[in-house]
């Protein structure tokens, strides 16, 4: 049965070298899981449920929220794999991580040791 998102262009190895269902979902499930872990969406979603009285709702919420900010991500993903190479993509990948690590650092240095 072919993969349905295999595209024409993809061979039979590229698509067996991408990951069988369960190695590409259980390695997604697992580095979301431990990447969202104590975050300050997590927080967030904890003040939420925890002011609201209503955990129910506040799951619900944060759980669609998780969803439409990872389908931009999916999307995003995909279109990039279709116009960078994936060297090329990869750094590019760690060049923004790099980036967004000195930034966030700059910020938390500056609101620890405000200047004046």
């Amino acid at each position: 049965m072919p993969d349905p998102d295999a595209t024409s262009s993809e061979s039979p190895a590229s698509a067996e070298s991408a990951g069988s269902f369960g190695a590409v979902f259980l390695t997604t499930f697992t580095t979301v899981f431990l990447a969202e872990l104590g975050d300050k969406t997590q927080l967030a979603a904890l003040l939420l449920s925890a002011e609201s009285g209503r955990p129910v709702l506040v799951f619900i919420g944060a759980s669609l929220a998780l969803i439409s900010s990872s389908l931009v991500g999916v999307v995003l993903g995909r279109w990039l794999s279709r116009v960078l190479p994936p060297q090329q993509l990869e750094r590019l990948a760690g060049i923004l991580m790099i980036a967004l690590g000195l930034w966030l650092g700059r910020q938390a240095a500056m609101s620890m040791f405000p200047l004046g």
